[in-house]
């Protein structure tokens, strides 16, 4: 029998705030245990939460740029539940009235097609604390308890593990553009719990379903997911029951393993929070969140190819990361679509190439949009050569400054004058008569040898364009 994947993904993303969801405690990472706590989120008896209404701006912003509708009267929850990450005993979150509602995102899948994943919802909740673990001792620390986190909840409409891995990178995409998380999975800001379960292709009636918790990385999700798909269908291929169950994922077996029966909302007991009032946005509001949002990833790399007439590819290479895409967009202002193909060429390769080496962001080095639009400029124009560029651009990327203040400062303007560069050919010629005789003996790549030779003698600031006619002219007539 032919089995089919149903599977839906519940997202946590830490927000981009300074502080904790009901309290001032800093968020930061990297500190000492337990330094950056309060009675609150310490869970002190009498101690009450204030919301955090930077959390709430940020939620709403991602839902609306996930094409969500906006709750009006969002309300809080406590889900109960006893654990040492969390010290009052219960979370406070969102159940039955949660932030956004609906909303989605339209995948590519690895045939060229595309699909829509529903978003169910997204609710606001806090973090629990972290539990580290040592040779014969646990600690608790409170410091991300508290943590600002949206929970993504969306239908059971991915159908593959390659298909989740789409959902997940559009949706870190859309998220970092709109500026509300750093989407970081290495420091755990963005991970998802996974549930997966099977069913007869064709039936519409879902299976039952197993959850893998907490999982940070994309690669982990995929193998996660793809084992799982495969232990259903040996279950169901020796009559092995599948029952609902939370299991966590080993990456060193490249195994799921059960960690407990999975939990039901009746099991955590929910009940309206009673120290939290209901969050009311206007339109008012709404409308000025919306007003913050950038353009959509998807919508940009279209009037990218429109605008600068580079190609697909280029435009989605320079989109995944919102800095390069502003940075490009910023130097391509004003140039024609044949010089802005040319900037593009240099940002992808040479460009991306240092920060690569440097290990620096666009942002974190000394290139300007301004200069290098000005490089790219002085090249499309003949001003300068390209090996000149290419050794402008590293000077410029460490420590700045005017590329045309320097090619004229020291004197690396292109030798395009035909005289001087005939001149520098008719020089080439004769002091080399070796090449010649190779030359007229037949041995037509002799020619490239008095290209060099000419730019030696120029110090590099011949155009080798022009050079080249200009040699294979000379030689033709000897």
């Amino acid at each position: 029998m032919e089995f089919e994947n149903t599977i839906g993904l519940e997202t946590h993303v830490q927000l981009k705030t300074k502080t904790k969801m009901f309290c001032s405690c800093l968020l930061k990472t990297g500190c000492e245990p337990n330094v950056n706590v309060c009675p609150v989120c310490l869970g002190y008896p009498g101690a009450l939460p204030v919301m955090n209404k930077e959390a709430v701006k940020l939620t709403v912003m991602s839902g609306l740029m996930l094409g969500c509708e906006v709750n009006r009267h969002a309300t809080f929850d406590r889900k109960n539940y006893f654990y040492p990450d969390m010290a009052k005993d219960y979370q406070i979150s969102e159940n039955g009235n949660p932030l956004c509602i609906g909303g989605g995102i339209t995948i590519t899948r690895s045939d060229g097609s595309r699909k829509r994943i529903r978003i169910n919802h997204i609710h606001l909740e806090e973090d629990a604390a972290k539990i580290n673990h040592y040779a014969t001792t646990s600690g608790v620390d409170f410091n991300r308890g508290g943590t600002p986190l949206m929970e993504i909840v969306s239908e059971p409409d991915i159908s593959s593990a390659d298909e989740a891995i789409a959902y997940l990178t559009a949706l870190k995409e859309m998220l970092v553009y709109a500026g509300v998380s750093e989407c970081n999975l290495e420091e755990g800001n963005m991970r998802s719990d996974v549930n997966i379960s099977i069913r007869p292709a064709g039936e519409t009636k879902l299976g039952t379903k197993v959850e893998i918790k907490n999982m940070n990385t994309f690669k982990g999700i995929h193998a996660a997911l793809v084992h799982e798909a495969r232990r259903q269908r040996e279950c169901m291929a020796h009559s092995i029951p599948i029952v609902q169950e939370t299991r966590r994922w080993d990456g060193e077996s490249m195994e799921t393993a059960p960690m407990r029966s999975k939990e039901n909302a009746h099991d955590y007991r929910y009940f309206p929070e009673p120290d939290l009032v209901p969050v009311a946005l206007s339109e008012e509001q709404i409308a000025e969140w919306k007003a913050l949002l950038p353009e959509q990833p998807e919508a940009r790399r279209a009037r990218m190819v429109e605008e600068y007439g580079i190609a697909e590819y280029d435009a989605g290479v320079l989109s995944q990361e919102k800095a390069n895409a502003d940075f490009f967009e910023a130097a391509a202002k004003g140039l024609d679509k044949k010089t802005a193909k040319l900037l593009c060429n240099l940002f992808m390769g040479d460009v991306m190439a240092l920060m690569n080496a440097s290990g620096k962001a666009i942002g974190e080095c000394a290139l300007t949009p301004v200069a290098l639009n000005g490089l790219v400029s002085l090249s499309a124009k003949g001003a300068i050569n390209g090996p000149t560029l290419k050794e402008l651009l590293p000077e410029l990327f460490e420590r700045g400054g005017d590329p045309a203040a320097i090619v004229k400062e020291r004197g690396l303007g292109a030798v395009s004058d035909a005289g001087a560069l005939e001149a520098f050919v008719d020089q080439a010629i004769a002091a080399n008569p070796g090449p010649v005789a190779d030359f007229k003996a037949g041995k037509k790549a002799a020619a490239g040898f008095f290209v060099g030779q000419v730019m030696k003698l120029s110090k590099g600031k011949a155009d080798p364009k022009i050079v080249a006619p200009l040699v294979a002219k000379k030689l033709a007539a000897l």
